[in-house]
């Protein structure tokens, strides 16, 4: 939760990430210095793709490669499975994280209007596709 807070103006509750976590195809990572959590991800694996829920890297760890490295695994997980690409939703204005999405081969496919419920920001659908 901490990660969590210090990562977005409009966090996930606790109650939000139990409930997530409790889905059958949810799974996560975490980024770990020492014994210290850094980064988390979460996303669902489901039969076609992967869905990927929420990432964040400890601001004092940005800009390391971590939150990269935790898509990279979820990537290579996706890969494993056998599916055919990875999705996920980024805020409009958060270009910072959009940069990290392309240089890892994610593409803007769309735009989901007044995606986020807590401010009404408009979402990019990003996808990597792994079958072309």
């Amino acid at each position: 939760m901490e990660i969590e807070r210090a990562s977005f103006a409009y966090p996930w509750s606790a109650s939000f990430f139990i409930q997530e976590l409790k889905v059958t195809c949810a799974h996560s990572l975490l980024a770990l210095v020492g014994e210290k959590t850094v980064g988390y991800v979460i996303y669902w694996l489901l039969p076609r793709e992967v869905d990927v829920h929420n990432l964040a890297v400890r601001p004092a760890y940005r800009r390391q490669g971590i939150g990269k490295a935790l898509l990279q695994a979820v990537i290579d997980e996706a890969r494993r499975q056998g599916v055919g690409g990875v999705t996920l939703e980024v805020r409009k204005s958060n270009e910072a994280a959009q940069k990290l999405y392309q240089s890892l081969g994610f593409v803007a496919k769309g735009l989901r209007k007044g995606y986020y419920s807590d401010d009404g920001e408009d979402a990019l659908v990003m996808a990597l596709d792994l079958e072309g």
